[in-house]
């Protein structure tokens, strides 16, 4: 069985087992994860399509590693002018192994069902993660007052000056 799931803007075909390199996802090794905007799906020749997306289908993975892509160098010239500019980046990516394709009304295996238990949910814009306890803010320092400043002194006026009629 095979699915076309989309994440992080860019859209994946996937089976059982497979280990792709999406971009950034919440979690850290271990955790599984739960795509729900499936695409497309199918086995063999019996293949369903999504209008825009199958209902009640899922695809689970598990977070293998979080790494950085390669570096993309990004140059821009223009000649005769004396103009370079050199920039580096390094993408973030989440690697994913694929480990359950589930159509819709089916249930996940039952070492799947334990994993469910902590699965984040991954939607098209944003991945909703179990929330923590807010770190307490470290005390402030105490603000210094700024000495009284000395009083202005006048300026003196510009001399006038006059100039003679023209004739």
């Amino acid at each position: 069985m095979f699915a076309i799931i989309k994440t992080g803007g860019k859209q994946y075909k996937v089976a059982a087992n497979d280990i792709i390199k999406v971009e950034k996802l919440l979690g850290d090794s271990g955790d599984s994860i739960e795509f729900t905007d499936i695409l497309m799906m199918g086995q063999g020749e019996a293949v369903k399509v999504g209008a825009p997306l199958v209902a009640n289908a899922k695809v689970y993975g598990t977070v293998l590693d979080q790494i950085r892509d390669d570096k993309v160098i990004i140059f821009k010239k223009n000649r005769r002018h004396n103009y370079r500019r050199k920039n580096g980046h390094r993408q973030y990516l989440t690697v994913v192994r694929i480990t359950d394709i589930l159509a819709d009304g089916a249930k996940p295996s039952p070492k799947k069902a334990e994993a469910e238990k902590s699965v984040k949910k991954v939607e098209s814009k944003a991945v909703i993660k179990e929330e923590k306890p807010a770190k307490k803010a470290a005390p402030k320092a105490p603000v210094k007052k700024a000495a009284p400043k000395a009083a202005a002194k006048p300026e003196k006026a510009a001399p006038k000056t006059t100039k003679a009629p023209k004739k």
